[in-house]
C-alpha cells in the first residue's frame, strides 16, 4: 500500500488527522495499531517524550524496528483488545484504521480511559460506517462498467462483515456512527471534533484517485478528551 512505502505523507488522510492531534511536545503516546510506526516517529520528531507502538503483526513490527533508531519509541505485539496498561500511562493515543477490526469497541474506550491521564487525548480513524456496511465494500456498476452509486444496506445491523482486504478475508466490525460515540461518551470522554474527510482540491491534486471519495465517506475521524 502507498502508505507502507511512502509513510504518512502517502496516506490521504493524514493531513486532516494531524490537525485532530494534540501538541505532542512532552506527551506520552500510544499507538494503536501501529503498522510500521509513522506515526511514533513522528510523535518524537514533534517532541513527544515517548511513544509506545503496538500492532498484532509480527511482520510489521519487525519492520518498524528495523525502521526505528530511537531508544524513546518502543514496539510490542497485542490485540488492541487484551492490552492493559497502568493507570494513566499515556497523555495521548492514536489509532488509524485499526478500531474496526475490534468487536467490543466499548470495552476499549473504557480501558483507554484508565490508561489516559486527565485531559489526555484520543483520536482515531475508522473506515466509515456507510463504507462498512456491506460485506462487499463496493460501488454498483453500470454496462460499460462505469461507478453508478455506492450501495447501503444493512447500516443499523451492528456486527462483523466478511470482507476482502489485500487478496484475503478480513472481519471487520461494522457499527454505526452513534456506535463510535456514545461507547466514547459513556466510557467519560468529551467528543471534540468529527471529520468524514471530504477531499480538497489540494488533496485531489497529491492523490488523484481519491476523486472517487468525494461522492461517499471513505473514513471517519474522532478526536477526543478524557475528562
Amino acid at each position: 500500500m502507498p502508505r507502507s512505502v511512502g509513510g504518512l505523507e502517502a496516506a490521504g488522510e493524514w493531513n486532516e488527522l494531524r490537525t485532530m492531534l494534540p501538541d505532542l511536545a512532552g506527551k506520552r503516546m500510544l499507538d494503536l495499531g501501529c503498522g510500521y510506526g509513522w506515526h511514533c516517529r513522528y510523535a518524537r520528531e514533534q517532541g513527544a517524550k515517548s511513544a509506545v507502538g503496538v500492532d498484532l503483526s509480527e511482520k510489521m513490527l519487525s519492520r518498524a524496528r528495523e525502521m526505528t533508531d530511537d531508544p524513546a519509541i518502543s514496539y510490542m505485539r497485542s490485540g488492541i483488545e487484551d492490552l492493559d496498561f497502568a493507570e494513566g500511562a499515556f497523555d495521548v493515543v492514536l489509532s488509524s484504521l485499526a478500531l474496526h477490526y475490534v468487536a467490543d469497541f466499548g470495552a476499549v474506550c473504557r480501558k483507554l480511559y484508565r490508561n489516559i491521564a486527565g485531559g489526555g487525548a484520543f483520536v482515531f480513524t475508522v473506515e466509515h460506517p456507510i463504507f462498512t456496511a456491506l460485506e462487499a465494500q463496493d460501488w454498483h456498476y453500470g454496462p460499460e462498467g462505469e461507478k453508478l452509486h455506492w450501495p447501503l444496506d444493512r447500516y443499523h445491523e451492528n456486527g462483523p462483515r466478511l470482507a476482502r482486504f489485500l487478496g484475503h478475508d478480513v472481519v471487520k466490525y461494522h457499527r454505526t456512527v452513534a456506535g463510535y460515540l456514545n461507547p466514547l461518551i459513556e466510557a467519560g470522554f468529551r467528543v471534540d471534533k468529527l471529520s468524514e474527510l471530504k477531499p480538497t482540491a489540494d488533496m485531489l491534486e497529491r492523490h488523484p484517485a481519491w476523486a472517487d471519495e468525494v461522492r461517499r465517506p471513505m473514513f471517519l475521524l474522532v478526536a477526543a478528551t478524557r475528562v
